[in-house]
């Protein structure tokens, strides 16, 4: 049975890999986000483990840090449940996702931020795509407007409480280089319950700007990002959209917007 090409996956090429190859290296080995980088280090292994379509819609589908099983995923990727199997094995090889063995199931995630951090940084060079049908536009409509990006606010909405938070003297942004708290943010995000002590200590970045594909401006990623998202969450500002990365603000969410930062939704 020949299965259509997944009209989500145009963007990401379509260049043939060879079977024979052997893709298993880890993304730590590509990717350095300590300091300095390794110009003798090879990147066309990774490269080559996203650049297949499927591959590709796999670690998309996964960009909200959910766990899914092989089937949502060979769903997603418009292949056969033996390809998918094959695709998914060759991504947890290359340190990409992991695997979560429940029972007779296996459940996939994105290995770690930096996964999600490359995946979304690559969207922004990714040509657009033809047009879609009405129900396609209509979930890419809500994508661009509020998602999770692996775990932290993206998006419209993701911009827009960014440049709030600035405005509002807590963040300073700086050309060139990640976030910075300010005196007024320390004591705020200590305030409504979030430890930035634990959060410094993370290997992770503390306040990345991460690159916003939708909107080619930057919001609030790294350790805080990702507190101050499941913040929202708990406080019930944000909910998930089922099956689907894209977010949606609720009424107490529009509500309580509006009267701390200013901000019509």
């Amino acid at each position: 049975m020949r299965y259509p090409a997944s009209p989500l996956l145009s963007s990401f090429g379509t260049t043939p890999i060879s079977p024979e190859r052997d893709y298993r290296v880890g993304l730590d080995s590509c990717f350095m986000y300590h300091g300095n980088m390794n110009a003798n280090l090879d990147i066309a292994p990774i490269g080559a483990l996203i650049g297949a379509p499927a591959r590709a819609a796999m670690l998309v589908a996964l960009m909200d840090g959910r766990l899914l099983p092989a089937g949502e995923l060979a769903f997603q990727a418009y292949v056969s449940p033996q390809a998918a199997s094959a695709h998914l094995c060759k991504l947890v090889e290359g340190g990409l996702l992991e695997v979560e063995v429940c029972g007779r199931h296996r459940y996939y995630r994105l290995a770690n931020a930096e996964v999600g951090q490359v995946i979304e940084s690559m969207m922004t060079f990714a040509a657009p795509v033809p047009l879609r049908p009405l129900p396609e536009r209509e979930g890419l409509k809500q994508l661009r407007f509020a998602r999770s990006c692996y775990d932290h606010l993206a998006g419209k909405l993701g911009i827009m409480f960014t440049h709030a938070l600035v405005d509002h003297g807590l963040l300073e942004e700086n050309p060139e280089q990640d976030f910075t708290l300010t005196a007024a943010g320390e004591n705020w995000f200590q305030e409504i319950g979030i430890d930035l002590h634990t959060l410094k200590r993370q290997r992770r970045a503390f306040a990345r700007r991460c690159l916003d594909w939708s909107e080619r401006r930057y919001h609030l990623g790294g350790a805080l990002g990702s507190a101050t998202m499941a913040w929202m969450f708990e406080l019930g500002w944000i909910a998930r959209i089922r099956k689907s990365r894209a977010l949606r603000v609720t009424e107490v969410g529009r509500r309580e917007l509006l009267r701390k930062f200013d901000l019509r939704i």
